[in-house]
């Protein structure tokens, strides 16, 4: 199986993950390309489930290490329903979030350690780790000032967190890009839509060897 389609993004609340992600799906798809567009926790019926419950506002006495085993089991269906059967069919598989949102949130925000999350994970994914993961790296409280000002958008148990739990995320993923260069390329996300476009299909069509075919 070819994981060179696998490509995920990654950022802070509000960073513009969905948006951008439809929006590379849409080029990709107009040249004939057969994408598939999901999202962690969710993208299939029992991990929406479990989502409901991770992001839940009611569930503000979870434990740390309750969250980041929900978010592996959740992890689990999703690589195996839906993630794993797309890359065997030869489709290119955008990813709102994976690994890095758990090493990032629960490792090193939550303080229960990055490469302790990292081995849920890896357990749960076979070892299996993103061909190219998009970070669009946002100011957090710009990231919640688009929230507040987004109506459509759902406000989650992690949307209400404190500010430098936020901040602490945005760290996580700095050192997350350091320890996986060869994989995690920052995109600055306070750009237009259309820019931020432009340079996630340069870098996706720079990493990735799939039948990308014009009609």
């Amino acid at each position: 199986m070819n994981h060179n389609g696998f490509i995920t993004f990654e950022g802070g609340e509000g960073s513009g993950k969905t948006t951008l992600i439809q929006a590379v799906a849409r080029h990709f798809e107009l040249k004939g390309q057969r994408v598939v567009a999901t999202r962690e926790p969710g993208g299939i019926d029992i991990a929406e489930q479990i989502r409901e419950i991770i992001l839940n506002r009611s569930n503000t006495a979870m434990d740390g290490r309750t969250e980041a085993l929900l978010y592996a089991a959740a992890r689990r269906q999703h690589w195996v329903e839906r993630i794993k059967p797309a890359l065997e069919r030869g489709e290119l598989v955008l990813c709102d979030r994976f690994i890095d949102s758990s090493l990032a949130y629960q490792g090193y925000a939550r303080g229960l350690g990055v490469d302790e999350v990292y081995e849920i994970n890896q357990f749960a994914t076979e070892g299996v780790l993103p061909s190219l993961t998009l970070w669009l790296d946002l100011d957090p409280e710009a990231g919640l000032a688009r929230i507040a000002n987004n109506e459509q958008r759902e406000v989650n148990r992690l949307d209400l967190e404190r500010l430098d739990f936020h901040e602490r995320i945005r760290q996580g993923y700095r050192l997350l890009a350091e320890r996986f260069p060869e994989r995690i390329c920052r995109i600055h996300a306070d750009q237009p839509v259309e820019q931020l476009k432009d340079e996630a299909i340069a870098l996706i069509e720079k990493k990735w060897n799939g039948p990308i075919v014009e009609r």
